[in-house]
């Protein structure tokens, strides 16, 4: 009969017939499970505040870390663009870090190859570098047929993207031209 009693009093619709708490919103909807549960935030190290890198509008997050791994990302109520609130992508952006088909190396095709190779990051990141100045070498242009001075190079360019924020993007501009690059644009608007 003990048992029985136990079992009915576990029941939330028992809880909520017999209790104060009628509209069932409060304590005759929590269970032993639910007492237990708490917020995946409690338990962060630290919070570092960071930028939602889906758009150019810049919603401020805050990202609770524990252990060196991300465990939750939120709107940050602080920035006065987004006041706390995500779209669903940005709500969804924990997902760029700790999804395991994340890409976490890089995939490099040689030239009239058909297979694509694993390189390292570094590997990668000298093998641009080094196609960056030889490109800028080969295709620098120091005056015209007029013998006007220009200093620039045709042979590469950059085309920014919408998730680059107004600091991404005056950098970037920095930097191509410091390179002498004359076609540096960005679809950005904002």
């Amino acid at each position: 009969m003990v048992r029985i009693r136990r079992l009915l009093e576990s029941w939330p619709v028992y809880r909520q017939l017999t209790g104060a708490d009628r509209s069932g919103r409060g304590a005759a909807a929590k269970s032993r499970v639910t007492e237990n549960l708490h917020a995946r935030t409690e338990d962060a190290d630290s919070v570092v505040r960071s930028v939602c890198p889906y758009c150019a509008v810049g919603c401020g997050q805050r990202v609770y870390v524990k252990d060196g791994a991300v465990t939750q990302i939120e709107g940050d109520p602080d920035s006065p663009i987004s006041r706390g609130r995500l779209c669903p992508k940005g709500s969804a952006s924990k997902q760029l870090v700790t999804s395991p088909s994340r890409v976490r190396e890089v995939l490099y095709r040689r030239p009239h190859g058909t297979e694509w190779e694993r390189l390292g990051l570094d590997e990668a990141m000298d093998m641009i570098a080094d196609r960056v100045i030889a490109t800028r070498r080969d295709t620098w242009q120091d005056s015209d047929a007029d013998g006007r001075r220009l200093n620039r190079t045709e042979g590469f360019a950059s085309l920014g993207g919408a998730t680059l924020d107004n600091e991404e993007n005056y950098l970037m501009k920095k930097l191509y031209t410091a390179l002498g690059a004359i076609q540096v644009e960005n679809q950005a608007r904002i």
